[in-house]
């Protein structure tokens, strides 16, 4: 198993009802597999999907950017900024 440790800022962690979770994917998977994970978890998320990105071990990945993932990797979910 892939273990990695997800946390949430912002909307993300109003939505979610957390900062930081732990979850356990198979091996080869990928960002795009953790997203398909988070939103069975927390299927409120879906009113941000499309509308954040990740950051990889404090790197931010590209929008449509998937990169597979290995136990002990960090993922941000950062959903936008706004304010004035």
């Amino acid at each position: 198993m892939v273990d990695v440790t997800v946390l949430f800022f912002a909307r993300s962690r109003e939505l979610s009802g957390t900062s930081e979770a732990r979850i356990s994917l198979q091996p080869g998977s990928t960002t795009k597999t953790l997203m398909q994970q988070l939103l069975s978890q927390y299927p409120q998320l879906e009113e941000l999907q499309g509308n954040f990105v990740f950051s990889l071990n404090q790197e931010y990945l590209g929008v449509d950017e998937e990169q597979q993932l290995k136990s002990g990797d960090e993922v941000a979910v950062i959903p936008p900024i706004s304010g004035g």
